[in-house]
């Protein structure tokens, strides 16, 4: 029997068990799925709403010959209605593996910790490490390979941003983010940053950098990657008002993209406010692989419920 494992954070698999995953989603868009899922029931446990997320896992489970259970807020009522150590102990007695989407990271951990199956992370307030795997195996197919690279996110560091910083030097690839500054609240954290750099050591890539700049313009310099995500993530619509004025100048359009290496992927992880994060049309720009993005989800997300179930 598989030892159970959890996938809460990009560093919850090493560098090269994250290569492993990349090249398995590339290979399984192109061959018939195996079936570690056969006779296996996945429970959806959904505290935010999704289109890409839920599809994406709700096939993929499908396609492994797995059948998934949604479960939403009105369900279950996680961490209100009932615990979220309850749940998991419920749960587990029921399915072979909880995906959850939720608003707390610390009620992430704690259904892990009293789950006795795996917990994946489809979506936490820190981090968001099934989008990261989908953005990995997109720039392997665009650009062959992520070390040597510069990937650069402009915009809030929010979760996305962090699980990118997390998983992206790690395997090679430089990452810049730029924020305004000068308002703090939009940085990412100086654990995280010191977390990636620490990986980039234990990896031995001595020319990777991990960065934390203000002017977007700088940023996108000598970029093989520019990627960006909404200013006001769901939970935070009170703020919008006031991010629309911090986050000026901090729109990616072809100008900006000029800026950027010749031939530099643009990615946006969806979904999209238009007028904000990008001009209307950017996910048509020519160098735009935010479609890609979206429907690796479904081939990324099966290569790690494969390496959960059957230990790689």
């Amino acid at each position: 029997m598989v030892e159970k494992r959890d996938f809460l954070s990009i560093t919850d698999v090493s560098a090269a068990e994250n290569r492993q995953i990349i090249l398995r989603a590339c290979q399984m868009k192109s061959e018939s799925s195996s079936s570690p899922l056969a006779g296996k029931s996945v429970a959806l446990l959904f505290e935010k709403p999704s289109l890409r997320t839920r599809a994406s896992f709700e096939v993929g489970i499908h396609q492994l010959g797995g059948h998934s259970i949604y479960l939403g807020q009105q369900e279950v009522g996680l961490g209100t209605r009932e615990s979220a150590s309850d749940v998991a102990r419920v749960l587990s007695g029921y399915v072979d593996c909880i995906i959850a989407r939720v608003f707390s990271h610390q009620q992430l951990q704690e259904l892990a910790d009293y789950a006795s199956v795996p917990v994946i992370n489809a979506l936490s307030d820190l981090e968001h490490p099934c989008q990261i795997v989908a953005d990995m195996v997109t720039i392997q197919e665009h650009k062959g390979g992520l070390e040597g690279l510069k990937v650069t996110f402009i915009g809030d560091g929010n979760n996305v941003a962090r699980s990118l910083c997390l998983g992206l030097p790690a395997l090679g690839a430089s990452f810049t983010i730029a924020t305004p500054r000068r308002y703090h609240k939009y940085d990412l954290d100086q654990e995280t940053l010191a977390m990636a750099r620490q990986r980039v050591i234990g990896e031995k890539f001595d020319s990777v950098e991990v960065l934390a700049l203000e002017d977007p313009v700088e940023a996108v310099q000598q970029a093989d990657v520019v990627y960006t995500d909404v200013w006001t993530s769901m939970g935070q619509d009170a703020e919008s008002e006031i991010r629309k004025q911090h986050f000026q100048g901090y729109t990616v359009n072809p100008e900006l993209m000029d800026k950027a290496n010749l031939g530099a992927l643009f990615m946006h992880d969806m979904p999209v406010h238009y007028g904000e994060e990008v001009e209307d049309g950017m996910l048509d720009h020519p160098q735009s692989v935010a479609y890609d993005q979206a429907h690796n989800r479904l081939h990324g997300q099966k290569a790690i419920l494969e390496f959960l179930f059957t230990g790689g």
